[in-house]
């Protein structure tokens, strides 16, 4: 085992992963507001239909887009508050084979 030190991250490395991470959970959770909606919708009628399938929709879109960018946001916050916070603690240790 040999022990290494992570002193820094790349910002726009961290945004890119969690963004795409965080859109693709949200593509999860929007695909399944929109099987809710529609379901829902269906129960209600043909206005609660029309309001379903749009609201479904809607969401299957805006969400991962929403997701996406906040985990982006994050991620270069994260990676910037940690490389700070190495500069006057240390890095964190890894133990790699």
């Amino acid at each position: 085992m040999v022990t290494r030190h992570l002193t820094k991250i790349g910002v726009l490395s961290l945004g890119k992963i969690l963004g795409t991470v965080y859109a693709i959970m949200g593509l999860i959770f929007g695909a399944i507001l929109t099987l809710m909606s529609l379901g829902m919708g269906s129960v209600m009628g043909n206005e609660g239909a029309f309001a379903g399938l749009l609201f479904g929709a809607g969401a299957i879109i805006a969400l991962p887009v929403f997701y996406g960018i906040m985990g982006f946001v994050g991620g270069i916050i994260t990676a910037f508050v940690y490389n700070v916070a190495t500069g006057f603690i240390g890095g964190l240790e890894i133990e790699l084979e």
